[in-house]
């Protein structure tokens, strides 16, 4: 198991086992992963195709639930908690960034920022979300739909959603995987920026090995268990 000390873990995993399907399709993804991650740190989750990068950061994220295990996040143990409740936890406590950004077409950007806010009975849930798109250059395009804008301002307006409720911890799965280069790298220093600004903490999957160096600390997965001697990367610096 890997298991890195530090003050003040906002995600803390111990044993976590994981399987997915059913019957003969069943498949073991997960197994007795222990990881920590230091509020504040940013964290990259690699490995090849299969590994269990993403299931693992949609465990953390409550989006997957362990078979066994625990699994505490923002001081909260996600185990024994419903769906529910899990909603609501997300709702509060994490902001999350898909490959595919998740866009609702027939609504605008603003619309679509606003929503996490509106389910969370927010009043001023638009002006609030107007704010986050003009902090990720899109003031201009807040009354366009998602099939008006382009693959990056559609990633921004993901981001936007996922920054709107102010999430302790922001996970992102692949956030550059359907983005040119150089549009993924504009995305991923708005990512970094947002995180160092606001004090978040951040765990990202990804294929691209520059983007996982930018991490404090890079954590390899492979056949669904963590490399310990690959755990304690640090990022280059210039």
């Amino acid at each position: 198991m890997a298991e890195r000390a530090g003050p003040e873990p906002v995600v803390s995993l111990e044993a976590v086992d994981l399987s997915l399907g059913t019957g003969a399709a069943r498949v073991h993804i997960l197994k007795k992963v222990g990881l920590s991650v230091a509020k504040g740190e940013t964290v990259s989750l690699v490995g090849p195709s299969g590994s269990g990068k993403s299931t693992l950061l949609m465990t953390m994220a409550g989006l997957e639930r362990a078979d066994s295990g625990k699994v505490v996040v923002a001081g909260t143990d996600l185990t024994p908690l419903g769906e529910d409740d899990l909603a609501r936890f997300r709702g509060r406590n994490l902001g999350i960034v898909f490959q595919s950004f998740h866009l609702i077409p027939n609504m605008t950007a603003v619309e679509n920022v606003a929503v996490p806010l509106e389910l969370a009975g927010a009043p001023d849930a638009f002006a609030r979300a107007a704010e986050e798109l003009a902090a990720v250059g899109l003031a201009e395009r807040k009354t366009h739909y998602p099939g008006q804008l382009s693959g990056g301002e559609q990633q921004r307006v993901a981001i936007a959603r996922a920054l709107v409720v102010a999430p302790k911890i922001l996970f992102a799965d692949e956030p550059t995987g359907n983005l040119d280069e150089r549009t993924g790298a504009t995305i991923a220093d708005l990512l970094f920026s947002a995180c160092r600004d606001r004090g978040m903490t951040l765990v990202l999957v990804t294929h691209d090995a520059a983007l996982a160096r930018r991490c404090d600390r890079m954590v390899r997965i492979h056949g669904g268990t963590i490399e310990p001697e690959a755990v304690a990367l640090r990022r280059e610096t210039a």
